[in-house]
């Protein structure tokens, strides 16, 4: 493919003032065509432009694409005050969404092609369709994102783009056990990150602070481990359907809950809630503090593993999804030896109940599972178990916490966050590279990235806003565009653009003084 980005600004208007019965004053306002993020693979400026007009109707003749068409309908009506009918037939102009699309494109590439005489989204599944959704959304004003009818003009320059991402698994994880979040809360996290083209959503559901999902089998876990948080607050936890919900929604907008129940450590929620589960046989009490690696579950007993193994088949019964998450980091409090014995027990039920392996980067430290994915959450890319292991065949999901962690603070003055890792302005969490962090691993072990926020600090839907925004997009950058578009000055350039929709969107983002922001008003 051919990346020409820098040719969108000049080449595109002109072709279509030219030839567009758009008026040239209006086309020529139209955002350039590759200003999107993250960065399509391949742009081409090239024609007329068109604009969405009380006329327009979305088209979408395969089934399976008109749940998009419905999403794309809800979307652009209240700002354009337009009725945009979605039609199931093919007709001509407009917006029209097809599954179509060359095989190559994969599962969730697309292509953009905008005329004179309406546009066309073309994919070869239904994925691929929602993400080019988001890129002409993103080509639209911003004032589109605004839940009351808006002056317009809906223009959207002429030409093609052509896009894939670089990697498949592209992860925001949000930290619901130090401090809970409802439902709505998650919901609107998981919109957020859909933009971006987000495509993993993983809940950190346990910790020592509070145990957020029912479980049948063990009901005082969530009654009773989920009745507080960081700080010493009410808590809370998620019912079974509660849950289901968030997984349903997240799917509807194409993304894939990851569920993380952390052990053998940052178990303090349960032992809490069942004194069985402690060696001594006896509960220490709720934790509210921040404190890390001072629990574990009793690894020598039988009673553990019983525990462990209703927890994870009630979790995979509510998850469609083919992951668990299992924890597995800052073990203080269990001795090597301990540790490599409870993960060689545990692995294998996540398999009996149908589903992959995913651990903090500590499971090199024990026996991973064939298949069996390493989430990387390092600063110094140099260790030494974390590349033997990819060497021999696991895979990594890199969220380095120096780059990728969003709870880390922006700069000393930043109110929110911690900053054990540094402090991580937008340029730092934009500039590495997932395929060479982790010297000597190969590029072919990486399968993805994920920016985790968690949440010490962390309480409120604003707070989540301002420590993803800006960076978030930055890590979403990082794992669907082509090495190639790597360009700081370029970026800034374009996350600068989405500022306004933020702003329309109700997002409290934080003005990094590091991005061109254009002038309020």
């Amino acid at each position: 493919m051919v990346l020409i980005l820098g040719a969108a600004t000049g080449a595109g208007t002109a072709a279509a003032s030219a030839s567009s019965p758009v008026p040239a004053s209006v086309a020529a306002s139209a955002r350039p065509l590759g200003d999107v993020v993250p960065a399509p693979a391949s742009v081409r400026p090239d024609g007329a432009a068109y604009t969405i007009g009380s006329r327009t109707r979305i088209h979408a003749p395969s089934r399976s694409a008109v749940g998009v068409a419905d999403y794309l309908a809800r979307l652009l009506r209240p700002s354009t005050g337009y009725a945009l009918p979605v039609s199931r037939r093919s007709g001509r102009g407009g917006i029209a969404l097809r599954l179509d699309g060359p095989q190559w494109l994969g599962s969730e590439g697309y292509q953009l092609q905008v005329r004179g005489s309406g546009i066309v989204v073309r994919a070869h599944a239904a994925a691929g369709l929602f993400h080019g959704v988001q890129t002409l959304r993103q080509l639209l004003p911003a004032s589109v994102e605004r839940r009351t009818r808006q002056p317009g003009p809906w223009t959207v320059a002429g030409g093609t783009i052509t896009d894939t991402p670089r990697y498949g698994y592209r992860g925001a994880m949000l930290d619901v056990a130090r401090h809970f979040f409802t439902v709505a809360q998650v919901e609107r996290y998981i919109d957020e990150i859909a933009l971006y083209k987000i495509n993993r959503l993983h809940l950190h559901l346990s910790d020592d602070q509070g145990w957020r999902i029912a479980i049948d089998s063990w009901p005082r876990l969530a009654r009773y481990g989920g009745s507080t948080e960081v700080g010493g607050g009410p808590g809370g936890y998620y019912s079974k359907a509660q849950y289901e919900q968030i997984v349903r929604y997240a799917a509807s907008r194409y993304i894939t809950v990851v569920p993380e129940v952390d052990m053998p450590a940052h178990t303090n929620a349960a032992l809490a809630s069942y004194a069985e589960l402690n060696c001594d046989g006896k509960a220490p009490p709720l934790y509210t503090g921040t404190n890390v690696g001072f629990s574990s579950l009793c690894v020598r007993k039988a009673v553990t593993y019983a525990f462990v193994s209703d927890v994870l088949r009630e979790v995979a019964a509510l998850t469609p999804g083919p992951y668990l998450h299992i924890g597995g980091d800052e073990a203080h409090s269990t001795s090597a030896a301990d540790y490599a014995a409870f993960m060689d027990r545990v692995q294998p039920l996540v398999g009996r109940y149908g589903k992959t392996v995913v651990a903090w980067h500590e499971i090199t430290d024990a026996n991973p599972v064939p298949g069996a994915i390493a989430q990387y959450w390092g600063t110094t890319g140099n260790e030494a178990s974390v590349i033997a292991a990819a060497r021999a065949g696991t895979r990594l999901v890199m969220s380095p916490a120096n780059h990728a962690y969003l709870d880390m603070k922006y700069n000393p003055s930043t109110k929110l966050g911690l900053s054990w890792a540094g402090y991580t302005e937008v340029k730092d969490a934009y500039d590495w590279d997932p395929a060479t962090f982790l010297s000597g691993a190969p590029a072919s072990a990486v399968i993805g990235v994920e920016a985790p926020l968690w949440s010490e600090t962390v309480v409120t839907g604003d707070d989540i806003d301002y420590m993803a925004f800006p960076r978030l997009p930055a890590i979403a950058e990082l794992g669907w565009s082509p090495a190639a578009t790597h360009d700081w000055e370029g970026f800034s350039e374009r996350l600068a653009a989405q500022g306004p929709r933020w702003d329309a969107m109700g997002i409290d983002y934080y003005h990094s003084p590091q991005v061109p922001w254009p002038a309020a008003g």
